[in-house]
């Protein structure tokens, strides 16, 4: 009674009612929210404070911004499926989703505006090795054509492992230890209306998930970064539930010393066998392995998976 009661007391004010209306839709910052609202900021953080505080919704911090999205599943999705039954006004909905459309369409030109201050470096690394449009085939067929479940993206940067695996997955959580790649990934995921995934900032050495708590975690281009590569994975393997899967895209062992200067590459490239070392040591099996030469670096990716059924293979049983 005393949650029904702390539930009932935060939604007693319009306000709150078309914040959780909004966060449904995507992750919005406060100022995005007052933007939104027509309300200031500092009214906002009230509100949402509340909100917080009955459960229905969450903030995170990422650098100077403070984000929000909607609370724990068990309290939230009662109350959206009541909204949804009783709300017959559709006024101020109308003019909140006209706002929220504007807000999508200036994350879109802040990406854009970054892509093209950044696309010369970009396209340098891009063009040593083979088209990116071919390493995502090769993801693909190595993932199958399967639903993911719980997917994690370790290192999500803009999202496009996100933009390309989410519609098979029931969840996306993409994690980026950088509050700007995680913008420039919300303006893309925005664009795309992928409802079932959200973003947060975090180390890849210390994720924000209990042990079990996706099936497929995918590492991709980001391990080259890694001062502990071997630590990265055994993290990304504690977060696997039985028979979940860590997929890793990276490259082969090259000489390209200027990508270590030029462009903080802390590895230069990984070879099978010590993949392989990594995997074992928090308890993968290599599962797939996959060359992809045509450039002067060759990615290749390598697929392990977690000792024991994954619950969709009991199911059937």
């Amino acid at each position: 009674m005393t949650n029904a009661l702390e539930t009932f007391r935060a939604l007693a004010d319009s306000s709150r009612l078309r914040i959780l209306q909004l966060l449904r839709t995507m992750e919005l910052s406060v100022g995005e929210l007052a933007l939104v609202l027509g309300q200031s900021q500092p009214r906002v953080s009230r509100h949402v404070k509340i909100l917080c505080d009955a459960g229905l919704a969450e903030r995170r911090k990422e650098g100077s911004w403070v984000f929000v999205a909607l609370g724990a599943a068990r309290l939230v999705e009662p109350v959206l499926a009541a909204i949804d039954a009783w709300d017959e006004d559709a006024g101020e909905g109308a003019t909140d989703a006209a706002r929220l459309a504007a807000v999508r369409a200036d994350r879109a030109a802040s990406a854009l505006q970054w892509f093209e201050a950044n696309a010369g470096e970009w396209d340098a690394i891009r063009s040593l090795h083979i088209a990116e449009s071919d390493v995502e085939r090769a993801m693909q067929r190595m993932l199958g054509d399967a639903p993911l479940g719980r997917l994690v993206d370790i290192g999500t940067g803009t999202g496009r492992m996100i933009e390309l695996f989410a519609p098979h997955a029931r969840t996306a959580l993409g994690i980026d230890r950088s509050s700007e790649m995680l913008r420039l990934a919300r303006a893309k995921i925005g664009e795309q209306g992928l409802g079932n995934a959200e973003l947060r900032q975090a180390d890849l050495y210390s994720l924000p998930l209990g042990d079990g708590a996706a099936d497929v975690a995918i590492v991709h281009h980001v391990l080259h970064y890694a001062q502990q590569p071997g630590a990265a994975i055994v993290e990304a393997a504690r977060v696997l539930a039985p028979g979940g899967r860590l997929l890793i895209a990276d490259f082969a062992p090259h000489d390209r010393e200027e990508l270590r200067s030029r462009d903080a590459h802390t590895r230069l490239g990984f070879s099978d066998a010590q993949i392989a070392g990594w995997f074992a040591a928090a308890g993968l099996d290599v599962a797939q392995v996959e060359t992809l030469e045509g450039g002067e670096l060759t990615v290749k990716i390598w697929l392990g998976r977690k000792a024991g059924a994954a619950l969709h293979e009991v199911k059937a049983a």
